[in-house]
């Protein structure tokens, strides 16, 4: 009895001692340019694999299992294995982690693996292979429209990955994407991928356009393209066929690269070049239009400042415009309209100005000059747009230069000789007593002359507070003021600033008709104010402007627009208060 529990203890110890988890490699030295295969194998079914992070490599495949379970004489024996192919992603000695499992509550461990890699090696080739090889039959190519062009010239860079007849392809990813340093860029999104036919090399592949860039040099020089980079998966025929005698397809990974590039552009010429010229390259057109030409005071115009044509629209301003003092000029407000096709950009870019008149007369605005570059003719040329004379028909009148005159020509003499003192006030060395003087008297008196005006100061302050209906226009008017000038404060926030100025023109209207919140309809405030001898259009005016504050809340606006609603409602009131009796 005691011979058979040793025997069964020695088994088990020998079964524990069977457990086998290890890390096995097709070959420990490889060039860069091979695979590796890497087994992790067990012979007992251990749970919760966990592999390793494999540094320094990438996985191609991977990872498959196997398991198998057989009985030779009696005893049975077991395996698992866990297979990756894997190519390196660099050169040196790497190491290949552990890799885990757990088995009834224990875990363990691979030993790390150290694998050398080297430079790429030549791989024979087998004469009886007739397997394909990426190497020969894919290629990432960028190709430029221009390397030589001027600063600001437009030049495309189109990637194309061509690929030959017998292999296929079946996804791909970005490794690397291109840098345009020193370059203007702008891509053109490739909707769909179109397999079409060409010449490469001197033969025949398909291709599909992969990417599409337009580029504006910056600066004069040679200018480096950074490389795009694919990781493209393949589908590569073999040498080896199936029961059928088709031949087997298999699958792999290739990157491919399209090279860096290399452009020389050329500095625009200096002879010739204009003083007022921006950088505009291409062919334009150039316009200066107001609004209008004639106007009353109150009244504004904008002057739009456009170009249109097809250049680099976006990388230089146009000239601004130069108007008298009377002419008041705010910021521009600047659109685009702009495409950018494969040929460059195209389209339009505009100035805006809103130019409100302060005095009545007649003042030109000097013409202006555009200047660019021509590309077809390789010279610079000059677009001048015409004098444009604005009438402001009514309003004051500026005076502020027969004023200028008169003073200039006014001399005054300067004093050579000054008195000391004309006139003195001498102290006598005796003073009279305060009692009986003339200040006792009067500070004596004083309270009972001021009784009087204190009782006609009483009266006058009850007759004012008994007086509803003009408290009432006085509060309206201080209501309006505070408003507005709270608008005023708040231009830089569009919403508190449309609040304020909505409020400021309804307590005018308080103020100056004597009406109720409940009474300020459209149809009624028109109705009264030209019952009062308001002007239609100052009317018409006003109204849009509270309409525009409710719908101007909630909608985009400019810090220009917010600007110009403020001016309009100073000038709004001012020109009621002139109107109305």
């Amino acid at each position: 009895m005691k011979h058979f529990l040793v025997f069964i203890l020695l088994s088990c110890q020998a079964i524990i001692a069977q457990v086998q988890f290890e890390a096995r490699v097709s070959k420990n030295t490889l060039g860069v340019n091979e695979r590796l295969r890497i087994d992790f194998f067990m012979n007992i079914d251990g749970d919760n694999f966990n592999q390793p992070s494999f540094d320094g490599f990438q996985i191609i495949a991977g990872p498959s299992q196997s398991v198998s379970q057989s009985w030779i004489n009696g005893r049975s024996s077991f395996e698992k294995v866990y297979s990756y192919y894997l190519v390196p992603t660099q050169k040196g000695n790497l190491t290949i982690k552990s890799a885990t499992i757990e088995y009834e509550g224990k875990v363990y461990k691979t030993a790390p693996l150290k694998i050398n890699v080297t430079e790429a090696v030549q791989q024979p080739r087998d004469p009886n292979d007739t397997s394909v090889s990426a190497n020969s039959n894919l290629y990432l190519v960028a190709e430029i429209s221009k390397t030589n062009p001027y600063v600001n010239e437009p030049i495309t860079v189109v990637y194309k990955l061509y690929f030959g007849y017998n292999i296929g392809i079946t996804n791909f990813k970005e490794l690397s994407k291109p840098k345009y340093n020193n370059f203007w860029s702008q891509n053109i999104d490739v909707k769909q991928l179109i397999v079409e036919e060409g010449m490469f090399k001197g033969e025949r592949y398909r291709y599909a356009v992969l990417r599409k860039t337009v580029l504006y040099p910056q600066k004069s020089g040679k200018l480096d393209i950074e490389p795009l980079s694919l990781d493209i998966d393949v589908q590569l025929p073999s040498n080896r066929r199936d029961m059928f005698g088709r031949q087997l397809i298999t699958e792999s990974t290739k990157n491919v690269s399209a090279g860096s590039k290399t452009i020389t552009v050329k500095a625009l010429p200096e002879a010739g070049k204009p003083a007022d010229f921006t950088g505009a390259v291409g062919r334009f057109d150039f316009k200066v239009t107001p609004t209008k030409t004639s106007l009353k005071n109150g009244e504004s115009l904008d002057l739009v400042v456009s170009a249109v044509g097809k250049g680099n629209l976006k990388l230089f301003t146009l000239p601004k415009p130069v108007v008298p003092n009377a002419l008041e000029m705010y910021d521009a407000v600047h659109t685009e309209k702009v495409d950018t096709p494969l040929s460059g950009m195209t389209g339009k870019i505009a100035d805006s100005y809103t130019i409100v008149p302060q005095y009545k007369g007649n003042y030109p605005i000097k013409p202006l000059q555009f200047s660019y570059f021509d590309l077809d003719s390789n010279s610079y040329k000059t677009i001048s747009s015409p004098e444009i004379m604005i009438n402001v028909l009514d309003g004051p009148t500026d005076t502020r230069t027969a004023n200028n005159s008169t003073t200039k020509n006014t001399v005054i003499a300067p004093e050579q000789f000054k008195y000391l003192k004309t006139k003195t006030n001498l102290v006598p060395m005796e003073q009279d007593d305060f009692l009986g003087s003339n200040l006792f008297y009067s500070l004596l008196f004083l309270p009972f002359l001021l009784v009087p005006i204190i009782v006609l100061a009483k009266k006058k302050k009850e007759a004012i507070d008994s007086d509803v209906f003009g408290n009432r226009i006085k509060a309206n008017n201080r209501l309006a003021k505070k408003y507005l000038s709270e608008a005023k404060k708040q231009i830089a926030n569009k919403e508190p600033f449309y609040v304020a100025l909505e409020k400021a023109m309804h307590n005018f209207l308080k103020a100056k008709l004597h009406i109720e919140t409940s009474e300020m309809s459209k149809e009624n405030i028109r109705e009264i104010l030209l019952s009062k001898n308001a002007k239609p259009e100052t009317v018409t005016d006003f109204i849009n402007l509270t309409e525009n504050c409710e719908f101007a809340r909630y909608a985009p606006a400019s810090s220009t627009e917010i600007q110009d609603d403020f001016n309009k409602a100073v000038l709004i009131i001012a020109d009621l208060e002139k109107q109305i009796v």
